[in-house]
């Protein structure tokens, strides 16, 4: 799997033990609630915070609330269909971060999800 060139349907077909065998962060979440549903091994060794802390919440509110304004949230709320890399720095939890992120999204899959790498 590569960051840049992953697909929803890759993302879908792959196993929890797959996801975290990725060299980048993988945050799943579903498209109605934003209840995360997968948090992979990279992300959880980059954020500090745990996979059992973070699967069940609100992941734009209980568990990265940096990413709670218009350039990320906005987009996920608005757009039917997303495929989206932006610079972005994290600063929740940690010192800030520059990383890339990757939104991705489409009105035919239940699950959105933000690719991390780092910048």
């Amino acid at each position: 799997m590569d960051f840049e060139s992953v697909t929803l349907e890759e993302l879908e077909s792959k196993s929890e033990s797959e996801l975290d065998q990725a060299n980048f962060g993988i945050v799943g979440s579903n498209k109605e609630n934003h209840l995360c549903t997968i948090y992979n091994k990279w992300e959880t060794d980059l954020s500090g915070l745990s996979k059992d802390f973070v699967l069940g919440k609100n992941f734009y509110v209980d568990v990265a609330p940096c990413t709670n304004n218009f350039l990320v949230y906005n987009r996920y709320e608005t757009e039917l269909n997303l495929d989206e890399v932006i610079d972005y720095v994290f600063t929740y939890k940690l010192s800030p971060t520059k990383v890339r992120i990757r939104m991705l999204k489409s009105q035919d899959v239940a699950t959105e999800y933000l690719l991390v790498t780092m910048k």
